[in-house]
């Protein structure tokens, strides 16, 4: 880590280089979904023999150039500048004028403050990185799952995997290898074991599978110990929010929210004040 450095200096850094992840995060967010839509469209013609119509362009987290949706301008690496192009720019397009959307500063902002927090807390630390890790990839699978009810396995695995190794490195002394072992197993297998109660009781499913792997990699994260007091905050959370969109006929088609969102912003209380504390937090 960089020895000497003041921590007000190491958290402007760590804070600048979150505004940096949250830009790539906006291209995860978007091109993730619809790289797994070309590759899904291959597979099922490939197991049915049928020729699959070429997808209008290859995809890629590094390519092509990110452009407007409307005219197709090319961004420029001036008009990409996280934050400060969005300003500069007045959030629209520098040809056309078509509206950018105010998610992807939102998202820049909310990445710098996550990793400003991590350095903050953490400080001159391995667990630093970690914990700056786990925020970007949570937030990418929490703003994922909103848009598309999809939770990618190239995010949630690694995720589940980067937990072990934490525990297996030390990083948390408050989890030691077997708790986040088996806080993985059991945050699968009981979200899994809901998932089949309930289609075997209502004949539908009331979760996707994405759902088990996020809760196993919060359970990798924070140790078996945790994961009551974060699915808790997850249902309640949930609760409130469906409630409310209900009301201001906010539910899409179906009558259905996802539930990873409330699965992240549990794992972020956990992280910012201890898993214990959601218990405090909702009154138990």
């Amino acid at each position: 880590m960089l020895d000497g450095l003041p921590q007000e200096a190491l958290v402007a850094i760590a804070g600048f280089l979150g505004l940096l992840v949250g830009s790539f995060l906006n291209v995860v967010i978007y091109r993730l979904p619809k790289m797994m839509e070309q590759q899904w469209a291959a597979e099922c013609a490939e197991l049915t023999g049928q020729t699959s119509e070429p997808a209008a362009e290859k995809l890629s987290l590094i390519s092509p150039r990110s452009r407007c949706s409307n005219c197709g301008h090319m961004i420029a690496w001036y008009e990409n500048i996280p934050l400060l192009s969005y300003l500069f720019l007045r959030g629209k397009c520098s040809v056309c004028g078509t509206p950018f959307g105010i998610r992807y500063p939102v998202i820049e902002l909310t990445t710098g403050l996550l990793f400003a927090f991590c350095a903050w807390r953490w400080g001159n630390t391995p667990a630093t990185l970690a914990w700056c890790g786990f925020s970007a990839a949570l937030l990418a699978l929490a703003v994922i799952d909103w848009d598309t009810t999809l939770l990618p396995d190239d995010i949630t695995l690694p995720l589940m995997w980067a937990g072990l190794v934490f525990a297996v490195l030390q990083l948390n002394p408050q989890v030691a290898l077997p708790d986040a072992l088996w806080g993985a197993v059991a945050g699968y297998v009981s979200l899994w074991s809901v998932y089949w109660v309930f289609k075997l009781v209502t004949g539908k499913e009331g979760m996707g599978y994405g759902d088990f792997k996020l809760f196993a990699a919060l359970g990798a994260w924070f140790g078996w110990s945790a994961l009551v007091p974060i699915i808790l905050m997850a249902s309640v959370i949930g609760a409130v929010v469906g409630i409310a969109m209900k009301f201001s006929s906010g539910l899409r088609e179906g009558g259905y929210i996802p539930f990873g969102p409330f699965l992240a912003g549990a794992g972020f209380t956990a992280m910012a004040f201890g898993p214990q504390s959601i218990l405090r937090f909702i009154g138990l």
